[in-house]
């Protein structure tokens, strides 16, 4: 963990203990923290991807449902960075729909794919105005444009319901306290940013577990194919999660979740996409 991270952990401590929360209490809920990538046009680091275009796939890949909203090469993002079980290569293609209309929708709003580097990849050119006009002309915007750099980062819980009570009795008022830290970050990344890994910010539910729930169900009706593994929602973790600044969406918030076991699989057409607004 980098300096950067360190100081915003050493921060979160100071403000915990100026409210008189017990240092025992603070340091067990410091030590539930983890790494995060945040990635933004904003930040001082190297370039790890790319908001938008252009779409490179494989040949035998289908066509993406939902526009891409950004590509990461996981060659330059550092394997230190996150705390999840990203391969150390190739490029990482992240799709969403971020409209309105389809909040509260079961089925999945996005999708992930994996290229290994060194795989023949074609440009494509999609048509998505059946998806409605407003949806399909945001990929002009220039917001959604220009490269990612990326800041080392940390995370902690932002939901109610991954919190243990018993073991963390003053979660409300820890909460309070990130919250007040996080969002002396955004000043300097802005609002535009994509985060890999780490915990999902609140939404008035875990999109985590609630993605696990809605996997499940969804596999059930025959709406996503299924993989015959158990699967628990312990096992789901926070893949991405997008913040868009672009006109109209800035209340909208796209989730990116998968098992850690299809993560380290490299089954990342396993992930479940969810979009919430504000």
């Amino acid at each position: 963990m980098i300096q950067e991270t360190t100081e915003k952990l050493n921060r979160c401590r100071e403000k915990a203990l100026a409210r008189d929360i017990p240092t025992v209490d603070v340091e067990r809920w410091l030590g539930v923290v983890r790494r995060c990538a945040t990635l933004s046009p904003q930040a001082n680091g190297p370039v790890v991807g790319r908001l938008g275009g252009p779409l490179m796939l494989p040949p035998d890949v289908p066509d993406p449902e939902y526009p891409l909203i950004a590509s990461l090469d996981l060659a330059a993002l550092p394997q230190d960075a996150t705390d999840l079980p990203l391969p150390p290569d190739g490029q990482l293609l992240l799709f969403a729909c971020p409209e309105a209309s389809a909040w509260g929708s079961e089925i999945p709003l996005g999708s992930a794919a994996y290229v290994p580097v060194g795989t023949t990849v074609e440009e494509r050119w999609l048509d998505f105005s059946d998806t409605g006009e407003e949806f399909a002309s945001y990929q002009e915007v220039s917001e959604l444009q220009g490269e990612l750099r990326l800041r080392y980062d940390i995370s902690l819980p932002d939901h109610d319901d991954i919190i243990d009570k018993a073991e963390h009795p003053h979660a409300a008022e820890l909460r309070e306290v990130w919250g007040q830290v996080r969002g002396e970050g955004l000043k300097v990344i802005g609002w535009d940013r994509l985060q890999i890994g780490g915990y999902a910010t609140d939404c008035g539910m875990d999109p985590v577990t609630s993605s696990a729930v809605s996997a499940a169900r969804t596999e059930r009706a025959g709406l996503r194919p299924g993989t015959g593994e158990a699967t628990h929602p312990e096992d789901w973790v926070l893949l991405a999660e997008w913040h868009p600044s672009l006109p109209g969406w800035e209340d909208a918030v796209a989730h990116w979740s998968i098992r850690r076991q299809d993560a380290a699989a490299r089954r990342f057409n396993r992930a479940y996409v969810s979009v919430f607004w504000f």
